[in-house]
């Protein structure tokens, strides 16, 4: 699933190419892209019809596309104004794609949504192979750590590479939360952005193993983890994201390259590359964690 790099390339890319662009026409080829959208395709089309896209924002890994105020058909009658602050929020899930596409380009065998522009330059298009993404419409509001953000994702804390981003009292949240580190980081309530990946790859340039339980950890150590976590995703950002198969792509359809700097992800019984150790990998929740068994000891109080 895609993280904060990943994402954060697809918002650069919907910022160069969408913004200030009128929505003419909004076609829903699959309902269940627009499943998270409680009333429906038609009137999730409505809805953006002759709205104006004005922004094309991040908080962690979660997207989306704020919306001018401007009258919108709807659905319903009674709600033919749409107010500001509403946003399109976007859930890439395991295969979501956002492309740029010209419109005489011939449709993606999994084309969920398509965005017509009333300029008639290129079209935006949601294409997704599994359907576990997708894009719903909702208001923007006050968020628990500032700012204004789509509804069902208010509760995101910042990430670190936000310049907001509070160090010590994410710090200082890892350390309350009594659970594993790798667990504490993939909270997003308490530090949003990093995944499975950038987790790993955090832990081992800290040297830190992933079940080290979270009490234990020393305020010094956790602003070494998080400043990896900001460093390595840094990288990953620069070198257009990891890009494992296919399924992610910038807008324009191109993959990112940064699986091949990757520490330790992915890279079971290779030679770790700072001490030569094979990398281990573990079973978590469901997923996998890479480490360096010398690098990063397991301790002797692990959290289960």
């Amino acid at each position: 699933m895609p993280e904060l790099p990943e994402v954060e390339v697809v918002r650069r890319g919907l910022a160069d190419h969408v913004l200030e662009r009128k929505i003419a026409a909004v076609t829903v080829a699959h309902p269940r892209a627009v499943r998270r959208h409680e009333a429906g395709g038609d009137d999730f089309a409505a809805r953006l019809t002759g709205r104006t896209i004005i922004g094309a924002r991040r908080r962690g890994k979660y997207l989306w596309l704020d919306l001018d105020g401007g009258a919108a058909g709807s659905a319903d009658a009674s709600s033919a104004w749409a107010p500001p602050g509403d946003a399109v929020l976007a859930h890439l899930g395991m295969s979501g794609q956002m492309l740029v596409a010209d419109t005489e380009r011939p449709d993606e065998k999994h084309l969920r949504i398509r965005f017509r522009f009333a300029d008639g330059g290129p079209e935006l298009r949601f294409v997704d192979q599994r359907t576990f993404g997708g894009l719903s419409v909702h208001p923007l509001v006050p968020a628990a750590e500032g700012g204004l953000l789509p509804q069902p994702v208010a509760h995101i804390a910042r990430d670190p590479m936000d310049p907001a981003f509070d160090l010590d009292a994410a710090v200082a949240a890892i350390r309350r939360r009594r659970t594993g580190l790798k667990r504490a980081l993939l909270d997003q309530t308490v530090v949003s952005g990093i995944g499975n990946i950038y987790a790993d790859e955090a832990l081992w340039r800290a040297r830190l193993h992933w079940a080290r339980p979270t009490e234990t950890l020393t305020r010094k150590q956790g602003r070494e983890v998080l400043a990896a976590a900001s460093e390595v995703m840094a990288e990953a950002l620069a070198a257009g994201g990891t890009s494992f198969d296919a399924l992610y792509v910038n807008v324009n359809g191109a993959s990112g390259y940064f699986d091949r700097s990757l520490d330790v992800y992915g890279q079971a019984d290779r030679a770790c590359r700072r001490c030569g150790t094979p990398v281990r990998r573990d079973p978590f929740m469901n997923r996998s964690s890479f480490s360096c068994p010398r690098c990063q000891p397991r301790p002797r109080r692990a959290h289960p």
